[in-house]
């Protein structure tokens, strides 16, 4: 594979940007057959190849700049390549990336602590990504309870492993069947559904605090408590998923705070890490000797990269920050393109918002990446955004003003 080189300069004369052009489309090209070669297509991938990123901007490989407003789907919380967190992973990959957890390691000890009082939960079970967190969620209630069903929402997305897969409704299930057996599907947002869903055999409902892959759809105020009130009167333990809610992410260290409701188990994943692979499984239920493992969940190297991610996040008040610059978002949105008539609905919190268009939004997607502005589309009509909550003023201004000359037209993707 050719080495990235920088874009020619002013200094540069036409010659050598046409070669440097020429090299870098011969790199782009190369990539993308490798990939369709080698890797299995289960990615709908943007035609770039991203080369770095420093805070909520990336580069590809022409050397073109993009607002990111994808952040690895909600994971890049403190920005692509934050100083402190490049130099505390340095730093540990040259101590200990890895032992086996027949052995204590500092990192791992110092993490659980520190997020036992960030979620006043009591013991924490690590693991490498959300759909493992969710995976011990279920058991642990299972164990917990000694019973063997769930209720979730539809239009739910907890993982694609095969209990995450069970209790999620947003993807393709059909050709995986049998999943787990009792599982019920309710009306997102609807407490008494779930109230008369829960029968003897009832193990946990699980319930992400905002709907994310549905389109960021937000809950009444009051749901959450009052799913919480039915739980406990019935027995029930009350799961949620704050995979991609968590850790600043909606202008609250938990989405359950803005609902001041507290789980009895709660998994976390994605921004934890700050983009280091790490997810975690939260409760004051344990675990004991041999009912789960993890060979990688909580090794030193992932552990520190989330220490590191979580002092950011403090140190520079990054929860504080997502309110506010989600709430400046919001407003841009709403009086720039809420009256657009190819726009149904503007929402979200913190800085976690969707903008759910009347037709298939792929074509808004495209339309922004040739204007320098990385999208989401989830559930075919929402753009989700979910920028680092390191983004800045001015990126917000970019995206808003990128949006609002796509929307004056009725762009189409390609192929459509």
């Amino acid at each position: 594979m050719l080495p990235y080189t920088a874009p020619p300069t002013r200094q540069h004369g036409a010659l050598i940007k046409r070669i440097y052009t020429w090299v870098r489309a011969l790199r782009t090209q190369e990539v993308m057959e490798k990939e369709r070669q080698f890797i299995m297509q289960t990615y709908a991938r943007l035609p770039i190849v991203i080369i770095e990123g420093r805070g909520a901007v990336v580069r590809d490989a022409y050397g073109r700049e993009y607002v990111d407003c994808v952040a690895g789907i909600a994971v890049n919380s403190v920005g692509h390549c934050h100083p402190k967190v490049v130099a505390a992973i340095k730093t540990q990959a040259e101590r200990l990336i890895h032992t086996s957890n027949l052995f204590y390691t500092e990192p791992q000890v110092e993490l659980a602590e520190k997020l036992c009082r960030l979620t006043n939960f009591e013991k924490v079970f690590f693991c490498n990504s959300g759909a493992e967190s969710v995976e011990a969620a279920l058991k642990l209630a299972r164990k917990v309870t000694k019973k063997k069903g769930f209720i979730a929402a539809e239009n739910s997305f907890h993982g694609r492993t095969f209990g995450a897969l069970s209790v999620t409704h947003h993807v393709k299930r059909d050709i995986f069947e049998p999943l787990l057996s009792n599982v019920k599907f309710i009306r997102y947002g609807d407490a008494d559904a779930i109230r008369k869903a829960i029968d003897e055999d009832t193990a946990a409902v699980i319930l992400e605090p905002i709907q994310g892959e549905a389109g960021v759809i937000v809950p009444p105020p009051e749901y959450l408590r009052e799913v919480k009130e039915v739980c406990e009167e019935r027995d029930v333990l009350l799961i949620l998923d704050e995979v991609q809610t968590g850790f600043g992410r909606t202008g609250r260290w938990f989405c359950k705070d803005h609902f001041k409701v507290q789980p009895d188990i709660m998994t976390v994943a994605k921004a934890l890490g700050g983009g280091f692979p790490i997810g975690a499984t939260l409760s004051n239920f344990s675990f004991e000797r041999g009912e789960h493992a993890s060979t990688f969940g909580g090794n030193p190297l992932a552990c520190t990269a989330a220490l590191a991610t979580i002092q950011v996040i403090e140190e520079e008040r990054l929860v504080e920050r997502s309110e506010r610059l989600g709430t400046y978002f919001m407003q841009r949105l709403s009086e720039t393109i809420g009256g657009c008539d190819g726009v149904k609905d503007v929402r979200g919190k913190g800085l976690m918002l969707g903008v759910e268009l009347r037709e298939r939004c792929e074509g808004v997607v495209h339309a922004a990446l040739k204007r320098g502005v990385l999208l989401n589309c989830t559930a075919d009509r929402v753009i989700r955004l979910v920028p680092p909550l390191v983004v800045e003023k001015s990126h917000i201004d970019v995206v808003v003003e990128v949006l609002s000359e796509i929307l004056g037209t009725t762009p189409q993707p390609p192929g459509i």
